[in-house]
């Protein structure tokens, strides 16, 4: 089968290129920006890649196109496609069609922590020597690569609530049909097509009705918005964690080693390699889901202690005359928060400059703009990239006014930490885009 992607260069519809092409068919697609790393990895796979969205695409004549969720109406390629009535279907649904039929989908669904927890409940996996295949929204550093197709029946997955495409408006997790799920969190996002977080959990509600008899959810008890969402309905085993009576986590007696008990009893106890309450717990649910499959919790403490985290998840991008600058994916304030605890947690007394730009949909709406101060409490200075906002960014962080430095201007915003920065600051930059290369033009500002 010949298909051809819009918006292959995305990071979901790129796993979905890597996983169409391993499993031997012929992949080509197009973006509107076609640039590194996703396209190098994509080409080096054999995909044929297009700049642009041009009608003349229709003479590559595939059996299907697969569009993208970034595709709306009035696109060139897409009118002509429905024009013609040409055979198109979405992303999530080609991929659960031929990639996931037969599978046991080991689905990980959550506002936050889905790429950290995808991945290591992939790496426990691997290291029990079960192979999965996985699509992860990230590049975790066990791996190497976002997505991998195997012989194995297990495939593990970021079961994402974001809408499936322009002609779908469910969310994207209700076609991968899971045996074993994961829902990890649930808050208000995506304000561009949710209107509040009750519409959010009628789709984690959905999932749950997707879910077999002999299926398992484990979810978190710390939650009221899952613990509504279980009420609605549920038809499959339920194991809760964070929960005294379930599966719970604790630190131990040294730096970075974690407690895991269940029903109360210990089971054992491990270094893990991540910093942070949240990641306990993103490493508790993933253990308590390997479970399921086979995996001993004993078996999956060793993995957790190998685990070599997430690209681009307080990622180390380099130190330069002693400042360290990290990356990091966090754009919604509870993410924030949780990264800045988690890296003071690291280095202690240390500064923090923080680093942020406000770019998803959901910030860029305002939404959010109050939560923003509380959530940046423990950084000791804070600078904000605030172009191509709807809302005013100093009046947003006037609460923390005397520690934020808010600039339109991306040169402007580096000259400023730069300026601010000294031997041992820790420099958090936080986004969920490229930040127009923020990282090495920190680094090279710092080092001239």
């Amino acid at each position: 089968m010949h298909i051809h992607i819009l918006g292959i260069c995305g990071t979901f519809m790129g796993g979905v290129a890597l996983l169409a092409r391993a499993a031997g068919h012929k992949v080509t697609g197009c973006d509107a920006n076609v640039y590194p790393p996703m396209s190098t990895q994509l080409e080096e796979q054999g995909i044929g890649l297009v700049e642009g969205y041009g009608v003349e695409q229709l003479g590559l004549a595939p059996d299907v196109f697969v569009v993208g969720n970034a595709i709306s109406r009035g696109n060139p390629l897409l009118e002509a496609i429905l024009d013609k009535g040409l055979p198109y279907v979405s992303g999530p649904q080609w991929l659960a069609e031929h990639v996931l039929q037969g599978r046991w989908v080991l689905g990980v669904a959550g506002t936050h922590g889905k790429t950290t927890t995808t991945s290591l409940l992939a790496w426990i996996l691997e290291d029990a020597g079960l192979n999965p295949g996985f699509l992860v929204g990230g590049v975790p550093k066990n791996f190497g690569l976002s997505a991998r197709l195997t012989e194995s029946p297990f495939f593990v997955i970021e079961a994402d609530e974001y809408d499936t495409a322009f002609c779908d408006k469910r969310s994207k997790f209700v076609h991968y049909r899971p045996r074993t799920v994961i829902l990890n969190n649930l808050e208000f996002d995506h304000a561009d097509i949710f209107g509040d977080l009750a519409a959010i959990e009628t789709q984690f509600h959905h999932l749950v009705r997707t879910i077999p008899l002999s299926g398992r959810i484990v979810a978190n008890a710390a939650e009221e918005s899952l613990a509504r969402v279980i009420q609605r309905g549920c038809w499959s085993e339920l194991e809760w964690f964070n929960d005294a009576a379930g599966w719970s986590v604790a630190e131990g007696c040294f730096e970075d080693e974690v407690v895991i008990r269940h029903l109360g009893k210990e089971l054992g106890r491990r270094r893990l390699p991540l910093s942070g309450s949240h990641n306990r717990a993103n490493a508790l649910a993933a253990l308590a889901a390997a479970r399921h499959v086979g995996v001993t919790p004993e078996v999956a403490l060793d993995a957790l202690s190998r685990f070599e985290g997430v690209k681009r998840r307080l990622e180390l991008r380099g130190t330069v005359r002693g400042v360290a600058v990290y990356d990091d994916f966090a754009h919604h304030p509870t993410a924030i928060t949780l990264t800045v605890e988690g890296l003071r947690r690291q280095v202690g007394a240390a500064r923090i400059l923080a680093v942020l730009e406000p770019r998803s949909n959901t910030m860029k709406l305002g939404v959010m703009k109050e939560q923003l101060p509380a959530s940046l409490a423990q950084a000791d200075k804070v600078f904000c990239y605030a172009a191509n906002l709807g809302w005013d960014a100093r009046s947003a962080l006037a609460p923390i006014a005397g520690k934020a430095v808010v600039e339109d201007d991306l040169a402007a915003l580096v000259a400023a930490i730069v300026a601010e920065a000294r031997a041992g600051d820790q420099v958090l930059v936080m986004s969920n885009g490229g930040f127009g290369g923020i990282h090495d033009k920190l680094l090279t500002a710092l080092a001239a």
